[in-house]
């Protein structure tokens, strides 16, 4: 029993210098968030870079990287419309290609 208590706050106690590495010395994968992919994934279709791309969905879930691309337009189109002093509808609409409404 006291050998167990002991590994086991020998366990919680443990704080590894490399936050990847877990109490076992196993590497653990990085995690990744959802913006972080949707940033690698829009930049790799920027970029026409197919490696980019396939990396970045591999990340997080279809739903997820679909979330975080939208977020992405949004505060791009915001920020854009700011830096033109126009309304984001006619920044949307200008990056589309499309007649002002």
């Amino acid at each position: 029993m006291f050998n167990r208590l002991r590994r086991l706050r020998k366990f919680l106690a443990y704080r590894p210098e490399d936050p990847e590495q877990t109490a076992t010395g196993r590497v653990r994968p990085r995690q990744h968030n959802i913006f972080e992919a949707a940033a690698v994934y829009v930049s790799g279709c920027a970029e026409d870079d197919q490696e980019q791309i396939d990396e970045a969905v591999t990340w997080v879930s279809p739903e997820a990287l679909s979330f975080g691309i939208n977020e992405l337009a949004c505060r791009a189109v915001i920020a854009l419309a700011r830096e033109r002093d126009e309304s984001p509808q006619t920044v949307a609409r200008s990056l589309l290609g499309l007649p002002a409404a």
